[in-house]
């Protein structure tokens, strides 16, 4: 069976437990992946597309004799130096860690035991990476990433950086257009590449590959980068350990080596960076004296390398920077100045805050392209500062904010309050300051009170203005909650009708009717594609289809419901459900295993079958079994409840409190004749249940057996994939029409009551309030 992605994932952080508490994350990370590391090569020793070669002795299974041994710590040193020795052409740059290091693994038997525990975790069954690849998906690259970001997390503020979280990757290769790229000769460059994600990430993006080099100026790190590279197949990596401003290891002829891409992530106002290169880099001129960014700020330093790091003419890239590079003053605004009149800065897009691991201040994407840089007429700006959502203490870009960014991007069309492009001249007036909020006005969303309306009643026609996007779609849904009345409005129906009205109005069941039909469109279209799946498909390249067929589709059919918002559905569903099921189809099949767990005597309830659920299987076939086990069991809790009030009625009735009394009366009213009766039946019930499950359960044991592969693939693809996404693409209604109910009822109900009402209420209540005081003796 292919390995699903859950699986490995749970697998492997568990593994970290057995060094939490002994070290730091950012420093038990390069035990864990390095022995994952060593259990990946053992697994594909047998792979003839293997590189490497594995020393004897060195095995994973050799790592796992070690176990419970009295200096394991040096042996397991020993084996990844023969390793390293023996891949020297691959490996010749990695940093190991030092297994036999007592202040972080302590003292000999507590060592024994870390070690011990922490190569057992790798021994599971999940964990075989012999048949790892399904196609275009690197399930082991992929969990490799998996841990960086989840020990960028743990690492804390400080410690975080040498991870970019995958959708900031993601992001910034897909703005670069790398499918552009079609020779595996292009060169991409990360001049602070930390653990090569966004590195890889670009790379990933060309349809033939890429050469990538990197520079990263921490050790540890900088191993973790040239690992990373290797689990994901990409053997011809070029990764170089040092400062990069003050030491570039890339170099051709004196002067920087340059690339057809470049992308960084740099630290965040970097201080104390000046260092070898000076304040005036005669070396490799990418800055000068007169325009050296701050000595306490390292921003634009790494922004200037990453320019001069680019081709000449052809050269493109994208650098994630602090906001404060689009608006600093003195030296900063003179280079700023000087980049703007270059034309290299082709967008700017905007982030929200508290998504990086290192920092929680907002950041923006700054995109770089030397092709057409001196006939540039402005710059494209999104404003994405809005489009994320919580994960644990993290904000995080969801796939609709990432679509929403690059299809902005690619159209660069304005669109109020997101994006705009502004011109040279209007950049120059504002004195080459690039602050977003002073090109994208943040859309208004304070609530307008009208003094008018408070006093005298109604509705202002503004308020209902600004609601103008119901009406547009549901053209004659206005008049039928609110009467006009000049420049004022009042709700037509009672509040509590308002949901009903708007459910039953002939415009919005033609939408809503119109939006069934267009997600039944987008399932025919894709139906055909998810039947013909097979052994070797390309899952990754095929919901890429499907997710812009599904947005291409709600584009053209205006709807209530923002169409990045049913995408947003679909890719949700395929991460959580979906792309683990393409992977195992293209590993294995449409083969439905069922696993019956540990119980001796199992019934269909505990089974279990990843691809195709025994629910779906019993609502296909066994509806009728299903129905009549749930009546009977239903009848039997019902006797039950009755014998319990049977029993609670007498001990009531008793009015006794002994608790050895009391006993007694249960044990009377259990004697009973009409208490024996019932419970014969519930268990006479009972058994019937048992016996009826069991027939149901060899019934669907055999039906699983005999199943065809188009059975399967009907059940797989129409009862579980589309029924799954269509109710989650409809559930976007639902919200939709509970938001506009709740928006018209908010609505009336703030002009509700008039000042005069509020007056005469008030004068009633004190009226009431002085009548009662007087008849209790008090004068007024």
């Amino acid at each position: 069976m292919a390995i699903k992605k859950s699986q490995i994932y749970s697998t492997l952080w568990s593994s970290c437990n057995a060094l939490r508490g002994s070290m730091d994350a950012s420093q038990y990370k390069d035990y864990v992946l390095i022995i994952l590391f060593v259990k990946y090569l053992s697994d594909k020793e047998d792979d003839e597309d293997s590189l490497f070669t594995i020393p004897e002795g060195c095995r994973f299974s050799d790592f796992s004799k070690l176990k419970g041994e009295e200096g394991i710590g040096e042996a397991i040193n020993k084996k990844l130096e023969a390793i390293k020795s023996a891949n020297s052409m691959f490996l010749s740059k990695l940093v190991l860690p030092n297994f036999n290091d007592p202040a972080k693994l302590g003292k000999p038997k507590e060592m024994t035991d870390t070690l011990s525990k922490l190569i057992a975790a790798f021994e599971s069954n999940d964990l075989d990476f012999s048949k790892n690849r399904s196609a275009d998906d690197d399930i082991l690259g992929d969990a490799y990433e998996y841990l960086m970001k989840n020990f960028a997390a743990e690492s804390g503020k400080s410690k975080g950086q040498f991870y970019t979280p995958a959708e900031v990757s993601r992001t910034m290769a897909k703005l670069l257009h790398l499918e552009e790229f079609s020779s595996p000769s292009t060169t991409i460059y990360d001049p602070t590449c930390g653990s090569g994600s966004l590195l890889l990430r670009a790379v990933s993006e060309t349809p033939n590959g890429a050469t990538p080099y990197g520079q990263e100026k921490d050790n540890s790190t900088s191993t973790l980068a040239i690992l990373n590279m290797l689990l994901h197949g990409v053997d011809m990596a070029n990764i170089e350990q040092g400062d990069t401003l003050n030491s570039p290891e890339f170099t051709e002829g004196g002067n920087l080596k340059t690339f057809d891409v470049c992308v960084a992530n740099p630290p965040f106002s970097t201080t104390d960076w000046i260092g070898e290169a000076g304040e005036d880099d005669v070396k490799y001129h990418r800055w000068s004296k007169d325009m050296c960014p701050p000595a306490k700020c390292g921003d634009y330093a790494f922004l200037l390398h990453l320019i001069a790091s680019m081709k000449t003419g052809t050269g493109r890239g994208a650098c994630i920077m602090p906001h404060g590079v689009l608006f600093r003053g003195n030296s900063e605004a003179t280079i700023r100045e000087h980049i703007i009149k270059k034309g290299y800065i082709e967008g700017i897009v905007g982030l929200p805050a508290n998504i990086f691991f290192g920092t929680g201040i907002p950041a923006s994407i700054i995109i770089l392209n030397k092709a057409g840089a001196s006939d540039r007429k402005g710059i494209f700006f999104i404003d994405a500062k809005d489009g994320f959502v919580k994960d644990g203490n993290k904000n995080r870009l969801r796939e609709q904010d990432i679509k929403r960014i690059v299809d902005t991007w690619n159209i660069r069309k304005d669109v109020p309050h997101y994006a705009r492009f502004v011109s040279n001249e209007e950049i120059e007036r504002n004195e080459y300051n690039l602050n977003i909020p002073r090109y994208i006005q943040a859309e208004d969303k304070e609530v307008q009170q009208d003094i008018d309306s408070h006093l005298h009643g109604g509705i202002p026609a503004h308020d209902i203005d600004k609601m103008q996007g119901y009406w547009d779609v549901c053209g004659s849904l206005k008049d039928a909650l609110f009467e006009n009345s000049g420049d004022k409005y009042s709700l037509k129906v009672d509040k509590n009708e308002v949901a009903d009205t708007i459910a039953s109005e002939s415009s919005f069941k033609h939408q809503l009717s119109h939006f069934e039909d267009s997600i039944e469109k987008w399932s025919e279209e894709v139906r055909p594609k998810l039947l013909s799946l097979c052994e070797d498909v390309k899952p990754k390249q095929l919901i890429t289809v499907w997710s812009q067929s599904l947005l291409d589709i709600m584009k053209e059919d205006r709807s209530l419901v923002d169409q990045y918002d049913t995408y947003q559905q679909l890719m949700t569903y395929w991460n959580d459900t979906m792309q683990d099921d393409c992977y195992m189809i293209s590993r294995d099949g449409w083969k439905v295993p069922l696993v019956t767990g540990d119980k001796k005597n199992p019934t269909y309830e505990d089974m279990t079958c990843e691809l195709l659920p025994v629910s779906i299987v019993l609502d296909e076939y066994f509806g009728g079994e299903q129905s009549e086990i749930e009546r009977l069991s239903t009848e039997s809790a019902q006797l039950y409840s009755e014998l319990q009030d049977m029993i609670e009625q007498a001990k009531e009735n008793s009015g006794e409190e002994d608790e050895d009394e009391l006993k007694k009366i249960v044990d009377q009213v259990k004697k009973s004749a009409s208490y024996k009766a019932k419970d014969k039946k519930r268990k006479d019930l009972d058994k019937e249940v048992k016996d009826k499950k069991s027939l149901l359960t060899t019934a669907i044991q055999k039906k699983y057996q005999e199943l065809s592969e188009n059975e399967i693939k009907h059940l797989v693809v129409d009862k579980k994939w589309i029924a799954a996404i269509s109710n989650m693409i409809l559930d976007e209604m639902k919200q939709v029409t509970h938001q506009l109910s709740n928006e018209v009822i908010t609505l009336a109900e703030r002009y509700e009551f008039t000042l005069s009402y509020l007056s005469s209420e008030c004068n009633r209540y004190e009226e009431e309030v002085n009548g009662y005081l007087k008849e209790m003796g008090f004068e007024i």
